[in-house]
């Protein structure tokens, strides 16, 4: 069921006056959605969980039923990810060496455990972001299956 965004469309609510449809609770803005991905919750009702793994998403969540399959997020967090990370490890490496001159092997030492950390923390975050993006965008609905 998919909430209708006309403020004019009210829903009947037996406790009291009509709510407008826009406050539903059934589809969340757009923001609702990417934050509740970056959560690893799912973006429709954010209390079921997304994965079921690091990065394998479940069939779909145990709450409301959504199917996570036509939330396919391809390459894009990975992409988001190098993009993000190589920026702060990057503007890292350039401010120790600006700050200290420390030897290369102590960059190395530093940086390179540290790049990997940030990739692997910030991937499965993004991940559940971008599949927010796509569910709130509806770009899931409209996918085909591969025959």
């Amino acid at each position: 069921m998919e909430a209708n965004r006309n403020p004019s469309t009210f829903i009947a609510n037996k406790d009291g006056p009509p709510v407008p449809t826009i406050m539903s609770p059934s589809k969340p803005t757009w923001t609702e959605a990417l934050l509740r991905g970056a959560k690893r919750k799912c973006p429709r009702c954010g209390k079921g969980k997304m994965f079921a793994g690091y990065l394998t998403p479940r069939v779909s969540c145990e709450s409301c039923g959504l199917a996570f399959e036509p939330l396919r997020a391809d390459d894009a967090p990975a992409y988001f990810t190098v993009f993000l990370v190589g920026h702060i490890a990057i503007a890292g490496v350039l401010f120790s060496e600006q700050l200290s001159h420390p030897a290369l092997w102590i960059l190395t030492a530093v940086w390179i455990p540290a790049t990997l950390a940030m990739m692997f923390g910030f991937l499965p975050v993004i991940k559940g972001a971008v599949m927010g993006a796509i569910f709130a965008s509806q770009a899931g609905e409209h996918r085909h299956p591969a025959e």
